[in-house]
């Protein structure tokens, strides 16, 4: 006991006669905080000093409320020793040095920050991650590209790093993608409650050339082709249906997150057109009164096969 005694005292002998030069970045402990200024032990001959000033970058600290005594922080050496024989240090100047590493292995990671909106312009919004500044694009706000950014301010988002830049010192975030990712997993988790051969009531929320569109959940449609709408022979689905109808169809298969649907699976008692109930257009038929030769010499030679 008394040999670990006698090193801890060597050890703090030889710190004491450490020189401290501008620059360097020390963990310290925190043994005082007032309304202006953080003290550390440096294990030094004098205290250290971190000024209000210097603590943060963030308008959101406290030094009251996010300090305590007894935290171990890293700070930087701005000022070996002031008029009044302390050391200065900066919490801030280290933190603006060691961070952009962190904030590096968090983009790689995919790490999730919960951040408050501070201020918002027409491109976007700010915030702060790890007391970094950093800025969301109106495009990576939301799922779909958001007008009124203002709005945001106050509010409180999950997003995650897209761009980390140390040497310009900049920190863009998305939200957006957070959201896609929820809203992929919510939708796949739909999905996987659905089976092919299930019947369903949807409302048609879009057309094409091709077929339509059915809205059957929320964030959740599958496409009836054309050919599936109807056992007649149509070109267009509108033909037949139109936007927000409530229609019922038959899930034919699931592949991935592609829904096919069908209609006309549901309408066993309209049967399937044979070729002439295809209408032929005008200019191929032959039977048409435009088509007939009345001419003597034509009514001769009618009933002759030639």
């Amino acid at each position: 006991m008394a040999q670990e005694s006698m090193k801890d005292y060597e050890k703090e002998l030889t710190d004491s006669f450490q020189i401290l030069k501008e620059g360097d970045i020390l963990d310290v402990e925190v043994i005082g905080v007032s309304d202006t200024e953080i003290t550390v032990d440096l294990n030094y001959y004098t205290e250290g000093i971190i000024p209000l000033e210097e603590c943060s970058n963030d308008p959101a600290f406290s030094i009251k409320n996010d300090i305590d005594i007894g935290d171990t922080i890293k700070a930087m050496v701005i000022d070996p020793e002031n008029p009044g024989g302390n050391v200065i240090l900066s919490m801030k100047e280290a933190h603006n040095i060691l961070i952009w590493d962190e904030l590096k292995k968090d983009y790689e990671d995919g790490t999730v920050f919960s951040v408050k909106i501070r201020e918002a312009s027409r491109a976007g919004v700010t915030c702060y991650v790890k007391g970094v500044r950093a800025f969301i694009p109106a495009s990576q706000l939301a799922l779909e590209y958001v007008e009124d950014t203002e709005s945001y301010v106050g509010m409180t988002l999950e997003a995650v790093i897209i761009t980390v830049d140390k040497k310009e010192r900049r920190l863009v975030l998305s939200a957006k993608m957070i959201a896609q990712e929820r809203a992929a997993a919510e939708k796949a988790k739909k999905i996987g409650l659905l089976a092919a051969g299930d019947i369903i009531e949807g409302t048609i929320e879009r057309m094409e050339s091709y077929g339509v569109f059915i809205r059957i959940g929320e964030n959740l449609s599958g496409l009836c082709h054309i050919s599936q709408i109807t056992n007649k022979f149509i070109k267009s689905p509108k033909e037949v249906v139109k936007l927000g109808d409530s229609v019922k169809a038959k899930i034919l298969k699931i592949e991935g997150d592609r829904i096919s649907l069908s209609i006309k699976a549901l309408r066993e008692d309209e049967p399937d057109e044979d070729d002439s109930a295809y209408e032929i257009p005008e200019e191929y038929r032959n039977d048409t009164a435009a088509n007939q030769d009345e001419s003597p010499f034509a009514k001769l030679l009618q009933g002759i096969k030639l």
